[in-house]
């Protein structure tokens, strides 16, 4: 089993305002704040990585907060759902915390047996809650969101795309999922290497508009394997496919490979060592302003310039 994709290992997506984004993931949605980093490529931009306690792969979403960033648009050749795990039952009193925070949210609906509520984040990033009834991972608990109600962690991701099979390929021929169900025009492809955080829907929607990523949107959706020598076989079976793959890149925290597959998605493949807590113990998680080694002589102009948080 370990030599397989084990699901997801974590969706990046992108911001406006640092502080909104930070007090919205943290305050009302009770997720932890597992590391408080940097882009690589522009270090006065933060990296915010939310999860469990540990930073469990298959409960990480990261953000970009680019402050002034334009709002994106969801459409086709890009991931454009994000869905989260939490208890069943909980579902009234997520409806009842966005009432309390002014949270747009649809009415809950049900696919695929499932019951769940659609929401959108500041910048208008749409996620969804899938109320499970099997899904024992431990949640990050706060005062305000207890185990009977917190997000679990991913439950699933939803790319839309114009053509399902070239995408539904890469899925199947190369990350062994399998096609599960469909309904219309959505279909659910599974892995059954993990027992979350394992579910991909890809929606075919061959006459609709290509989306704008910015601020709102979903940069790049990971894909977890368990070290780096697995990292280097799935880089064989990417090429071998006829798709352009980077070389192996250390994210501090993993180890990654990055291919768009040919719906146009932005795919990565990322380690689960070392792991979150190589630079802080694990109740220190989030506290500190981590950044990579290269930007360390810089960390007074740096912290100068990035957003206070609460």
């Amino acid at each position: 089993m370990e030599d397989r994709i084990l699901g997801l290992h974590h969706i990046t997506a992108i911001a406006g305002e640092a502080k909104r984004n930070y007090n919205f993931y943290t305050k009302v949605l009770g997720l932890r704040l597992v590391k408080k980093t940097v882009n690589f490529d522009d270090p006065y931009t933060y990296h915010f990585y939310y999860g469990d306690k540990v930073g469990t792969p298959g409960s990480i979403l990261t953000f970009f907060p680019w402050e002034g960033m334009q709002s994106g648009r969801r459409g086709t050749r890009q991931v454009t759902e994000i869905g989260y795990s939490v208890p069943e039952n909980s579902l009234d009193f997520w409806l009842q915390r966005f009432e309390t925070n002014n949270v747009i949210y649809n009415k809950v609906s049900e696919k695929f047996g499932e019951q769940y509520l659609t929401f959108l984040d500041p910048d208008g990033l749409k996620l969804e809650l899938t109320a499970t009834k099997q899904d024992n991972r431990l949640p990050w608990e706060t005062d305000e969101t207890s185990a009977d109600h917190a997000l679990k962690g991913f439950h699933n991701v939803t790319i839309t795309t114009n053509k399902l099979q070239p995408t539904a390929d890469v899925l199947t021929n190369i990350f062994g999922y399998k096609l599960l169900e469909s309904h219309v025009n959505r279909y659910r492809f599974v892995t059954d290497a993990v027992e979350n955080a394992n579910i991909v829907d890809v929606v075919e929607a061959a006459g609709e508009t290509v989306g704008h990523v910015a601020a709102g949107s979903v940069h790049h959706v990971a894909f977890r394997v368990k070290d780096d020598k697995i990292l280097m076989a799935f880089r064989d079976k990417v090429r071998a496919a006829g798709l352009q793959i980077t070389e192996k890149i250390d994210r501090n925290y993993f180890y990654s490979l990055y291919f768009r597959e040919p719906g146009g998605v932005l795919f990565e493949i990322a380690t689960d060592n070392p792991g979150f807590a190589i630079d802080e113990s694990i109740e220190e998680l989030g506290s500190g302003l981590k950044l990579p080694a290269q930007y360390e002589a810089h960390r007074q102009d740096i912290s100068k310039r990035l957003a206070v948080l609460d």
